[in-house]
């Protein structure tokens, strides 16, 4: 959930069911390339590589190539390559995305695969975001709850403790702050909507909810306003991140010792520990002093926070739509998805969930993920996510600017574009 940067959908303008009808009849099993669209860099190497092993075992003559693609652009990429002649085969989307796909007839129904696939043991929240329309079109691919990570020893030096509830989360961070002239609290760019969510969310707030047949928008709510003025006291108390920032590279400021708290995907553990000669460098030499927790709630326990993940289908103009589905299918086994659990990801099935062991991040993320929540499932949150509204809205919240008065102009759009 990822880091998203979208850019206009325009609703389904350019992904009629007409336009996105199957462009190929039956597989051929020898000579195909099926070519696999992933985004970003969340997927490890030992998973592309067993995907195209398999593969190509099980296909010979045939290949797999995976094309890694970036969260920036990828939706106005997906919309003029799902339509066109050159599709690729198999596609990642963001699973605030895939709605805004399978609305507009992008993906092959899989609707008949839905067992093949993992049935009942995908995950709940996943299906309902790639069904639309009571048929199947995209598949969990993989989740992580956000988490937050922390400097033992900076925790220590101030005299603090894991906090308990999301009060003390927001004080330990603002006297982390304090105590440390420079560094951040809690690390947070303007940008980042995502870590917002949980704010409104655990004072009874929503984004928006269903109101008959429209959206009714609810940023401004008493209860979300609560919400949207505790993210502003951590954005001016605790942070010292750009107020215009976004939030990719989390590690950066973990490593050089700027950022003393962070709440970011469970997956940021393995880009904070990777070798500091990598290309986006990390701090294996920290990993002792890197500690973790569940978001605490307002009332204990752990809080509500988005789930973060992505879906993946099959594009409805694939030229090998068998093999697409062959090449799917390893990418739902038991396998592949094992090989997510062992790097930080929350498997696509239910019943892979103790692969990600029983260290405390494991533990971290079976706090957060039983209480992570979606955003609004409407086919146009997409073009919500493309019009930038959250991010700005939050950039004015980091500048200090007026919380009630930027709601309401936010619900108006959003409205504006739900209810069109």
């Amino acid at each position: 959930m990822r880091k998203l940067g979208i850019v206009a959908l325009g609703a389904a303008a350019a992904l009629t069911l007409a336009g996105c009808a199957s462009g190929g009849g039956a597989a051929t099993e020898e000579g195909a390339e099926i070519r696999v669209w992933l985004v970003g860099t969340d997927t490890p190497d030992a998973a592309r590589e067993y995907l195209v092993d398999t593969f190509e075992e099980e296909h010979p003559g045939s290949t797999l190539v995976i094309e890694e693609q970036s969260w920036d652009g990828l939706v106005d990429r997906l919309t003029t390559s799902l339509s066109g002649s050159d599709s690729p085969d198999v596609v990642e989307v963001g699973n605030t995305q895939a709605s805004a796909f399978t609305s507009a007839g992008a993906f092959l129904d899989l609707t008949e695969y839905y067992d093949e696939l993992g049935g009942d043991d995908l995950l709940p929240g996943f299906v309902e975001a790639g069904s639309y329309d009571g048929s199947f079109y995209a598949a969990p691919l993989y989740s992580g709850a956000r988490l937050v990570f922390y400097k033992k020893d900076a925790l220590a030096a101030a005299g603090l403790s894991v906090p308990a509830t999301l009060d003390e989360y927001i004080a330990n961070g603002e006297a982390l702050a304090a105590a440390n002239p420079g560094k951040s609290g809690i690390w947070w760019p303007g940008q980042d909507w995502y870590n917002a969510l949980p704010y409104i969310w655990e004072n009874g707030g929503e984004v928006a909810v269903p109101d008959g047949e429209e959206w009714d928008a609810q940023l401004s709510s008493p209860e979300s306003v609560a919400g949207l003025e505790q993210v502003q006291q951590v954005m001016t108390g605790a942070s010292r991140a750009p107020k215009d920032g976004n939030e990719t590279s989390p590690e950066v400021g973990f490593c050089d010792g700027t950022t003393l708290q962070l709440s970011a995907p469970s997956w940021v553990k393995w880009s904070i520990l990777a070798p500091a000669d990598a290309e986006a460098p990390g701090c294996p030499d920290q990993e002792a002093n890197l500690g973790v927790y569940a978001l605490p709630g307002m009332d204990g326990g752990a809080a509500q926070v988005f789930a973060g993940g992505s879906n993946i289908g099959v594009s409805a103009k694939s030229a090998h739509p068998e093999l697409a589905v062959d090449a799917l299918k390893i990418i739902l086994s038991d396998g592949f998805q094992t090989i997510y659990g062992e790097n930080g990801l929350v498997p696509a099935k239910l019943s892979l969930a103790d692969t990600l062991g029983t260290d405390e991040v494991a533990q971290a993320i079976a706090a957060a993920a039983g209480n992570a929540k979606l955003t609004p499932a409407s086919p146009k949150w997409a073009d919500v996510e493309a019009a930038g509204i959250l991010q700005d809205l939050f950039v004015n919240v980091a500048q200090g600017g007026d919380v009630q008065a930027l709601a309401e102009a936010a619900d108006e759009e959003i409205e504006a574009i739900l209810n069109s």
